[in-house]
């Protein structure tokens, strides 16, 4: 399955802002947007008006780097918001969440979601008893999402079950700590979802 494989830092930069990609080091004096706040690339020192049409497009690309996913996918994600009823930017928003790669990262198995994403790939993660290493697999409400027998034992359980009560839980997901387990509730509505993105913007993108 295609994913980006380059450096993740370079998309904060470009967004000009902290997408948040590499976890906890995003926190630390070590991130790239704190040590070289402007863009990546050729420096000069003429600076060009961005159109609405920049706009609209900056706004996807952040996007597609903050669920990591490429063009192709997150078309089809779009296709399918249209495609529901209800305003489609908050079906796409919904989409996203709902990916077993995202659900994982909120329920905090992983310090990002490109870690979330490998952990899937692994076999780490089950959903309601069967091993699922899908990372675009959309749960559904009711759904359980826990960590395979095996990989209980593994030093990254170790880890993210010692860091997990400093996690906080969206509204629409249950956390057991203590089994390691959580739960979907309900599709998460717009004010569930914290993620700083203009859907709209990204709406108007697609309906050019």
């Amino acid at each position: 399955m295609a994913r980006y494989t380059g450096p993740v830092c370079r998309l904060c930069r470009r967004a000009g802002e902290k997408l948040f990609l590499k976890g906890e080091r995003c926190a630390t004096p070590k991130c790239s947007v704190e040590k070289r706040n402007y863009p990546p690339g050729q420096k000069t020192a003429r600076r060009r008006k961005v159109s609405d049409r920049g706009v609209q497009l900056r706004e996807k690309q952040k996007a597609k780097a903050i669920y990591g996913v490429l063009e192709r996918q997150f078309w089809k994600h779009f296709e399918e918001a249209e495609r529901r009823p209800g305003v489609t930017g908050h079906n796409l928003l919904q989409i996203l969440e709902m990916r077993l790669d995202n659900v994982t990262f909120r329920l905090g198995f992983a310090d990002s979601r490109n870690q979330s994403r490998q952990l899937v790939r692994h076999g780490h993660i089950i959903v309601n008893g069967r091993r699922t290493n899908i990372p675009s697999y959309m749960v559904k409400p009711g759904d359980t999402i826990t960590w395979h027998e095996i990989s209980v034992k593994s030093p990254i359980h170790d880890e993210m079950a010692a860091k997990i009560k400093n996690r906080l839980i969206p509204l629409w997901l249950t956390l057991d700590i203590a089994n390691m387990s959580g739960n979907i509730l309900h599709p998460p509505v717009r004010e569930e979802i914290d993620t700083d993105i203009s859907e709209q913007t990204i709406v108007e993108y697609y309906s050019r």
